[in-house]
């Protein structure tokens, strides 16, 4: 059973990489001309599918893994860069413009007829870095047990994430431009600094193996 401590850090991470406060202003946009049910449906099904594709990766992220012969410390180092890569964006304000970019882009194609799986699940619920931050948390969780955890935590973030969905306006409306410049950026430097054990970590075992 993992310890108090591992499973806050797995919260945290897994959430600040989903980032759901950011999403809000995305959804509102993607979800424009829709009704209070209608945006209450594409929420519920993003929610699920993004949650599916992470609990994927939570129980058969090594396994994936060693299909492509990469081992675990490996893809701990490329996964921490990747998340420093998404912090780094998050406290300049980068990463909100390019998932702006994604949802215009989806918006304006013909052939995207349900804006829950892409890109609401797919890539801005379950991304390159909550995938990324997902596997790195599960190679460092032994057991079944450990792995039940870290699904329900995942659970937890997805639940937040349709929670904000269903308060989008509010949430958007209450935290206004200075209060969502400010949570990204302390979320940022989380995050960061997160990315940076992983890499630690992952180079630790590359040493010694």
């Amino acid at each position: 059973m993992p310890s108090a401590d591992s499973i806050f850090n797995a919260f945290v991470t897994i959430l600040v990489t989903i980032d759901p406060p950011g999403l809000a202003p995305l959804f509102l946009a993607l979800t424009k001309g829709m009704n209070r049910s209608e945006r209450r449906q594409v929420g519920l099904r993003a929610s699920i599918i993004g949650f599916l594709v992470l609990a994927l990766f939570a129980v058969a992220g090594a396994a994936i893994l060693s299909v492509f012969g990469i081992t675990l410390p490996a893809f701990r180092v490329a996964g921490g860069l990747l998340l420093f890569f998404i912090a780094f964006e998050m406290i300049f304000e980068r990463r909100q413009e390019r998932k702006e970019k994604s949802a215009d882009t989806a918006i304006t194609r013909d052939q995207i007829h349900n804006i829950a799986a892409f890109p609401l699940a797919i890539p801005l619920i379950a991304g390159p870095g909550a995938i990324s931050a997902t596997v790195l948390l599960s190679g460092s969780m032994d057991g079944l047990a450990a792995q039940i955890v870290l699904v329900g935590v995942i659970l937890v973030c997805i639940a937040l994430t349709y929670l904000v969905f269903l308060l989008a306006e509010r949430v958007d409306g209450l935290l206004g431009q200075t209060g969502r410049s400010i949570l990204t950026r302390l979320l940022g430097v989380i995050l960061a600094a997160l990315a940076v054990q992983f890499v630690a970590d992952g180079i630790r075992a590359l040493v010694l193996a």
